[in-house]
């Protein structure tokens, strides 16, 4: 394995780390804050904030906002929405069904999900085709993820 190829994988192991964290960090604020709404906003907040300063630093000037006119109703507005129900609804569940199984079953879900996307090429993905092996790795996730939950 290449030393670039090392890095990313790091990388995304960190930040797989850092997706479990934020359930419970923001399951946190929103106790303090009295409501998981106020968490969510709160965290949207800071985020966007965080984004901001991230695209004036190394996008300005580069992205076409004269093409948002053309840009289809749910990709201007489909990720934010995802996002932000996900981010709720872990901060309701870290502390009702823990970390490990809210990650663990998320990821299977997400799985199961990218499954589905892949078969059909939905959103302009190149289509793959389900087979045994890519249904059955699938289906071991969800039953590691439902032991992580139940035993």
């Amino acid at each position: 394995m290449s030393g670039t190829a090392v890095l990313l994988t790091l990388v995304a192991l960190l930040t797989g780390g850092m997706i479990a964290m934020q359930g419970p960090i923001n399951a946190e604020l929103a106790a303090r804050l009295g409501h998981p709404l106020s968490a969510a906003f709160w965290s949207f907040c800071v985020g966007t904030s965080i984004l901001a300063l991230v695209v004036v630093l190394f996008a300005r000037g580069s992205t076409d906002f004269s093409a948002l006119r053309s840009i289809p109703l749910y990709m201007l507005i489909g990720g934010g929405l995802l996002g932000a129900v996900y981010v709720l609804v872990n901060l309701i569940l870290a502390p009702k069904i823990g970390v490990a199984a809210l990650m663990s079953l998320a990821i299977a879900g997400q799985l199961a999900a990218a499954l589905l996307l892949d078969r059909f090429g939905l959103f302009d993905l190149v289509q793959r085709e389900l087979s045994v092996g890519r249904v059955s790795g699938v289906l071991l996730v969800l039953v590691g993820a439902l032991m992580v939950r139940m035993l």
